[in-house]
């Protein structure tokens, strides 16, 4: 019996379905890059933590040099290196060498710059005395504490996406912890015993396993994180135990196995946990969704067809924007995992199958091909040509690098020509989102 064919939105509902958001957890900021903020950061401490030096020079007291004419001679009392945590005092009519970051001593309220003075940089021993050439203001290269952030000021809101310069900025302020909703971790499977390790020589009826290194990008460039990449051959069982030997995680990825072939292994092996049946598309007919067993638990699990290109439309199509709902990347609701389209025009020709979408990827069209196809003409929309002559064909995975857009092709349109409209999906990643929202 053949399996039922749904739509796309009616398939995108049950990917969605699928996708729920992941509770917040406390985890170590080594491993909070990537996660979204549960709550908003303030500060524990202020920053800086203490008042310190913003130059390498010479630490002193303004009331000892106010009204002097350059040059000064002061006696130096020696050396506050960065990390110094011995309190030192500066008394009247002396200066301390110091570096920078280092803090200020009690009674110094101004420091004069190393090029301001007779002392050459980088000497390893303090000078006896300095000589001042150039007269510093009152509280120059000062940092007082708490100048930039007192202890309680918000410094980091809940909901931003935590990269470096977010976590810098809540270790600055004493956190060493925050309160985030992680990245989905999940677990890739590539099946098929036709399948060679990536730079393995290739056997008679084998191909290199590239959909492992396809899905792993795809799902680091959408917010997740791989827990692990598993490769079977075509049995049930030995999938089985690979998953029920497998690390927890919040989402499982198949490549392969759906169709209605003979040894479509990963049909066999979770028939019982997941549906299968096909969408009015090209390429990616094939698909499957459910929940499976993972390690000592469950996960929802998305099962694609095999060929590559099938694999990175049906990603885009459908995974992306899940994956960023589960990493509460975007909001919970019905139809936010559509991706975004934007409006392009063709500047080739191209055909297209009678009945389904055709999703194919695409690039700009450089100038001279926009001219050939007589759209010289400024425009709102963007040129675009596929990346392969031919087409959308689901096996041309070296085609990839130059896929910029996925073009929109509806099922009643069995030919694109030049000056044709499409909606384009954005597979660059050029702006960080996982195919933003229409």
């Amino acid at each position: 019996m053949r399996d039922p064919e749904l739509t796309i939105p009616e398939h995108r509902d049950l990917v969605e379905a699928l996708a729920q958001p992941l509770p917040a957890v406390e985890a170590p900021l080594e491993s909070c890059a990537g996660a979204v903020l549960a709550e908003d950061v303030r500060a524990a401490v202020p920053v800086p933590p203490f008042t310190n030096s913003a130059m390498d020079g010479f630490a002193l007291r303004f009331d000892d040099i106010a009204g002097l004419a350059a040059p000064v001679a002061l006696p130096v009392l020696g050396d506050i290196p960065a990390g110094d945590a011995v309190p030192r005092e500066c008394r009247p009519g002396a200066a301390w060498r110091i570096m920078t970051g280092a803090p200020m001593p009690d009674g110094a309220d101004t420091v004069v710059r190393v090029e301001a003075t007779d002392h050459s940089p980088g000497v390893a021993e303090a000078p006896a005395t300095v000589t001042i050439s150039r007269l510093p203001e009152r509280g120059a290269d000062v940092r007082h504490q708490g100048e930039a952030v007192e202890p309680g000021d918000l410094v980091v809101r809940a909901g931003a996406v935590l990269r470096g310069q977010e976590l810098a900025a809540a270790a600055s302020v004493g956190h060493g912890a925050l309160r985030v909703h992680p990245r989905p971790r999940v677990l890739i499977v590539t099946t098929g015993a036709e399948l060679a390790a990536a730079g393995d020589g290739l056997a008679h009826g084998q191909i290199p396993d590239s959909n492992g290194f396809l899905l792993r990008g795809l799902v680091e460039e959408a917010g997740g994180v791989v827990a692990a990449h598993l490769r079977t051959g075509d049995s049930p069982g030995q999938l089985r135990d690979a998953l029920d030997r497998a690390p927890q995680a919040d989402l499982v990825i198949t490549a392969g196995g759906i169709s209605q072939g003979a040894h479509e292994v990963v049909r066999r092996a979770l028939g019982a946990d997941a549906g299968f049946h096909r969408v009015a598309q090209q390429p990616g007919g094939p698909q499957g969704v459910g929940r499976t067993r993972v390690g000592s638990g469950e996960a929802p699990v998305i099962c694609l067809p095999g060929n590559p290109v099938s694999v990175f439309v049906s990603f885009h199509v459908y995974v992306a924007r899940a994956l960023a709902v589960m990493a509460r990347r975007l909001p919970k609701r019905r139809g936010i995992t559509a991706p975004r389209t934007a409006p392009a025009v063709a500047a080739a020709s191209w055909r297209s199958p009678r009945g389904k979408t055709q999703f194919i990827p695409l690039r700009a069209a450089s100038a001279d091909e926009a001219g050939a196809a007589g759209l010289s003409a400024p425009s709102a929309a963007l040129p675009v040509v596929p990346v392969h002559a031919l087409g959308s064909r689901s096996h041309l995975v070296a085609s990839l690098p130059g896929a910029d857009f996925i073009g929109v092709v509806p099922p009643a349109t069995t030919r694109v020509g030049p000056g044709d409209q499409l909606d384009v999906i954005d597979c660059s990643h050029r702006d960080g989102a996982a195919g933003g929202a229409r």
